[in-house]
């Protein structure tokens, strides 16, 4: 097994334990400490976040109650970044359609630590 906080098995354990978060209200304590200071979140209604403000509010998101991180891939983009892209179906209870999306989320170490520097949600029509 290997030690590299970068790769595709390590990062979508990482992406699995921020979905379970965002299941438990902790999304705002989850992501505020794992992104990086200047980290910005851009989301499918056109909203772009920083770190402040997901750990600041995303506590109080509606919680979704089940959600699917499919088809996932590693894209290295360099020596100590990569990006996991995947495809993500989640619901929240009283919705009647789920959200589909393809999800992007790029990583770099900090001081030897995994840190989230970009998230981009987009769209999938069904």
């Amino acid at each position: 097994m290997s030690d590299d906080p970068l790769t595709l098995d390590a990062l979508l354990a990482l992406e699995q334990r921020g979905w379970e978060s965002l299941t438990r209200h902790e999304g705002g304590r989850f992501y505020g400490a794992l992104m990086t200071a200047d980290a910005v979140m851009i989301l499918v209604n056109g909203m772009v976040l920083d770190r402040e403000t997901i750990a600041a509010t995303l506590d109080d998101s509606p919680a979704w109650s089940t959600f699917t991180l499919e088809d996932a891939r590693l894209v290295s983009t360099g020596q100590a970044s990569a990006a996991l892209v995947y495809r993500a179906t989640a619901a929240r209870d009283g919705e009647d359609e789920p959200f589909v999306a393809l999800m992007s989320s790029h990583y770099t170490l900090v001081d030897g630590e995994t840190a989230l520097m970009l998230y981009q949600q987009t769209t999938v029509t069904h």
